[in-house]
This record gives C-alpha cells, sequence and structure tokens, in this order.
C-alpha cells in the first residue's frame, strides 16, 4: 500500500526535507564486555547502567510496566514532578479573559478532552507508575500531558546520499534545556505484552514517545507546529508510542498516524530500515500530507536526492547546505554532524541518529548546566543488543504487585483494530474521515 503524496496547508513556515542512507555497520559489543551493571530490579523490569548511560529495561502487561518504571527510577520521579509544577510552573504566564491560569489546571483540561481518544492501557501504566513512584496519579497524568501545550527537527538520507547506501534518521529536540529534563534522562527499552519491543529516548516518569525505533526497524521522530487548542484526539506522545509497538512497516506506521483522531500541528520524519525509505508527515488535527524523499514542495525549495528534512528557516537552510555539501559521502559519524548548531537550537534537549535496519542508535543529551545536546558526546546502542540485556541474579528483586481489576482515572475506549489500514488519502484530508 502507497499513500499519495500530498501538498501540506500553508499554515506555518515549517519545512521539510527527507533522505535516506543504507550503512551496513559492525554490530556492539556484548554487554559484559562494555562493563554494564545491573542498579536494581523490579519484577521483570531492571535499571542498568551501560557505558555511562542509564538504561530502564519495562516487560509486561501495562500496570506492571508502569510499577516496574516508578520503582526504579522513583527518586528521579519525585523529583522531576516536584519541579515542574512547584518551580518551572510559576514561570508560566497562562492566561484566560485577563486572569492568570494556573499550569495544571489548563492540562487537567486539556486531558478531560483527549481522555475519550485515550486507551485504557496507558491509564493502567500511569496507575502503576503512580504505584510504583508514589506519586500522585493525578500529577503523573498532568506530567504526561504537557508535551500537548508545546511544540519541535529531523530528516532522513539514503542511498545516493550517503557512503554506502545506509539509511541514517536523525532527530533533534529543540525543547527547553531549562525544564532540567536531561537530568533525568534515560533510555527506556520496553517489551510490552502483545506488542512489539521498542526503545525510546526519554525521561524518568514519561511513558509516551517523541523520539524511538522499535525491533521492526521502524523509527520516528516528532516536530511541533501550531494548533494550539485543538486537542480533540490522541496525545501526541501516546500516538507516537502507539506507532511503535504497533508498526511492523512504513505503511502501517502511516495508517496509524492517519487512523487515531490527532491533535494540534505535527510533523514527523519515519524511517523504514527494511525498505530503505523514510518519509516527511503532517499529521495534523485536520491535515495529512505525506511527502517522500527526492521531492519538493513551495515550502521545501530543495529537491534533494534520497534525502527528506524537517527544520525552519535558516536552520532549514543550513541543514540543505550541508546534506548538499556533503552528498553521497555520509556515514554515521558524518550524519550526526548535520545536527550541529546552529541547525540545533540553544534549546536543543537531545539529538539522536538512527541506523534503522541494523538498530543503532546514538544519543546525546544537553548537560546538567543546560549545553545543548549537539555540543555533548555521543552514547552508541543497539536495540538487537539490548534486547539480550538480563539483569545481575545477585541484585535483589522487588516483586511487582497484581494488575488492579480496575483503574478509575482510565475511560472506557476500545482500541482501534491493528489490522485496520488506512486506503487512499485526500490531499487534506481530516480526522474522522
Amino acid at each position: 500500500m502507497r499513500f499519495p503524496i500530498a501538498r501540506f496547508q500553508s499554515r506555518s513556515m515549517i519545512f521539510f526535507a527527507v533522505l535516506g542512507l543504507i550503512y551496513v555497520s559492525s554490530s556492539l559489543s556484548a554487554s559484559t564486555e562494555n562493563g554494564d551493571q545491573t542498579i536494581a530490579r523490579c519484577g521483570a523490569g531492571f535499571v542498568e547502567n551501560v557505558g555511562g548511560y542509564r538504561v530502564l529495561h519495562l516487560k509486561g502487561g501495562p500496570y506492571a510496566m508502569g510499577f516496574q518504571h516508578g520503582t526504579l527510577l522513583k527518586d528521579d520521579i519525585r523529583e522531576l514532578v516536584r519541579f515542574l509544577f512547584e518551580e518551572k510552573a510559576k514561570e508560566a504566564d497562562f492566561k484566560l479573559f485577563g486572569q492568570k491560569i494556573e499550569p495544571k489546571a489548563i492540562i487537567k483540561a486539556i486531558v478531560g478532552i483527549e481522555r475519550p481518544h485515550v486507551p485504557d492501557r496507558f491509564f493502567e501504566e500511569l496507575k502503576g507508575l503512580a504505584d510504583g513512584s508514589g506519586v500522585p496519579l493525578d500529577d503523573l497524568i498532568a506530567a504526561n500531558f504537557i508535551p500537548e501545550l508545546f511544540h519541535c527537527s529531523g530528516f532522513a538520507i539514503k542511498g545516493s546520499a550517503t557512503r554506502d547506501g545506509t539509511l541514517y534518521h536523525g532527530r533533534i529536540l529543540d525543547y527547553g534545556c531549562d525544564w532540567r529534563l536531561q537530568e533525568h534522562a534515560v533510555l527506556v527499552v520496553a517489551e510490552p505484552e502483545g506488542k512489539i519491543p521498542f526503545v525510546n529516548v526519554t525521561y524518568s516518569g514519561f511513558i509516551g514517545s517523541v523520539t524511538g525505533m522499535n525491533a521492526k526497524h521502524i523509527s520516528i521522530g516528532e516536530m511541533g507546529g501550531k494548533g494550539l487548542g485543538h486537542w480533540a484526539g490522541v496525545p501526541m506522545p501516546l500516538l507516537v508510542r502507539t506507532a511503535l509497538e504497533e508498526a511492523g512497516d512504513l505503511d502501517r506506521a502511516l495508517a496509524i498516524f492517519h487512523d487515531h483522531p490527532r491533535t494540534c500541528q505535527y510533523f514527523y520524519v519515519i524511517a523504514d530500515g527494511d525498505r530503505g525509505e523514510g518519509v516527511g508527515l503532517e499529521a495534523s488535527w485536520d491535515v495529512f500530507g505525506v511527502i517522500r524523499m527526492g521531492e519538493a514542495e513551495k515550502r521545501l525549495p530543495y529537491a534533494i536526492p534520497d534525502a527528506v528534512l524537517m527544520s525552519a528557516g535558516k536552520r532549514y537552510e543550513k541543514l540543505a547546505e550541508r546534506v548538499i555539501a556533503g552528498h553521497g559521502t555520509f556515514d554515521a559519524a558524518s550524519a550526526r554532524s548535520l545536527m550541529d548548531r546552529p541547525v540545533a537550537m540553544k534549546s536543543n534537549l537531545h539529538s539522536v541518529l538512527f541506523e534503522p535496519k541494523s538498530t543503532r542508535l546514538w544519543v546525546a543529551n544537553a548537560s546538567i548546566e543546560g549545553e545543548p545536546a549537539s555540543n555533548q558526546p555521543y552514547h552508541e546502542f543497539q536495540l538487537e543488543d539490548l534486547l539480550k540485556h538480563v539483569p545481575d541474579p545477585a541484585v535483589i528483586v522487588t516483586p511487582c504487585p497484581p494488575q488492579p481489576s480496575r483503574v478509575d482515572s482510565a475511560p472506557t475506549k476500545p482500541e482501534l483494530d491493528p489490522n485496520k489500514t488506512a486506503g487512499s488519502i485526500d490531499q487534506t484530508s481530516k480526522n474522522k474521515d
């Protein structure tokens, strides 16, 4: 199944460009050779130190994964939620009819609008997160819906654009280093029951994803636009996670974004390592459009062979300049350099390069002092390798309680049929077409 190319509505000055690369690379060393260390265990989950980076392994049903997450990263979750709502929230200036409104009140209203569109399993996971961490469930729900208030760059390159044809997918998260999220950075290796395992570049206490790759070689990165106030749909981070858990190929990933009701204005780069293809996507509350590698659109003045780029203004111009200059020479190292400043902003929270075919990824986070991720060293991982890691049996296991019979905060909403596909899509298709 192929989705037709659609021209994006000219609401914002967001530029795309899709590039694809295919690179055959060697696998990572065994975990024991890297000196990995199990830090703690809970049920089937565990947290370990891999080359100086914290990696959280979650496995099982929604509540069990949430409880493992909350138990193993309890201190980080408590501190991050405290900072977000007791310190950072005081800097926000939201007003309605001239009166200042607390951020929590706004987020609570957003949750109420989005709740009917969110599958029960995500609220079950949040309940487990609350029980494991001791943080109130309402606070964790609010923290996980914060990305709906804010909006982010990426590229994919392959074939003729790279030295040996490898598909690379770069993702720059420009979110804000002053949120102190980088202090609680964690790489989550998730094995949800009955779904596709995936790796999520994220932060303690967050169950959604804005940057991830699954074991079927699909990688996804998000970029926000406008559309504030259009919240009657699945929250963007949970929609990305759904695609990671359910998409075995590019067509299925696109179908998931198309078939679910969506919120605000969001753009994505999605790459398929098996197919060696990447696309740019607008999946907003009222628009769905796909642009493929090597194509131009009026907001994409550079039609670069085997490439798709997402950025804005001078950052887009600089990214295109770099890709054109190095076309045909890119390997993993030089592809990472495409994300250097000024393509990355000062608010660069993390930068990630995926090599979907091999499931390798390189991750850099902003420093504790707030220096952008583009100035920091990258950590190399391979999902295929991480899925083979086992905890040290000498570490005591905290038991995981059984799944509760019900979760009070969860809506009653059936999930979409995982076998459903979108079919043909109009140039500017609506959410409920």
